[in-house]
């Protein structure tokens, strides 16, 4: 039987879930916005994903997009994740999501965004509440 405590960590990795693609989706944006602004137009939305996928500029939101990944892994009713998994997935994410304006490639980037996008900033804010909770 599956423990009020264990439901409360899987609805706060769904809803963490929804806040991370949000969040992933405007910052994903505010680099495009960047990126056009040093290197031109992105002819296409094709091409923007291409280099989404390949260019440098934007392999520091990888290792996000690689969580949401593993979140959707987690949560899908194929092979649901165990308790333990999830809190491991929830703690990896409050771990990544540290904006420093010195620190890891990741830090540095997320906190220009979050200086540059007020939307981001409330993102942040809000996903931050949803990992602390106990």
């Amino acid at each position: 039987m599956t423990s009020p405590s264990s439901l409360d960590a899987f609805q706060r990795l769904r809803d963490f879930r929804a806040v991370l693609l949000r969040l992933h989706r405007a910052l994903l944006n505010s680099e495009r916005v960047v990126y056009e602004q040093f290197y031109g137009r992105i002819p296409s939305n094709a091409e923007f994903f291409r280099l989404a996928l390949e260019h440098d500029w934007f392999s520091w939101l990888r290792p996000m997009s690689q969580l949401i990944a593993e979140i959707d892994e987690a949560l899908s009713p194929k092979e649901p994740a165990t308790l333990g998994q999830v809190e491991a997935l929830l703690a990896k994410a409050s771990q990544m999501l540290q904006p420093a304006a010195e620190g890891t490639t990741l830090e540095k980037q997320y906190y220009r965004a979050i200086q540059r996008e007020p939307e981001i900033a409330l993102m942040h804010s809000e996903a931050k509440k949803l990992l602390h909770q106990d």
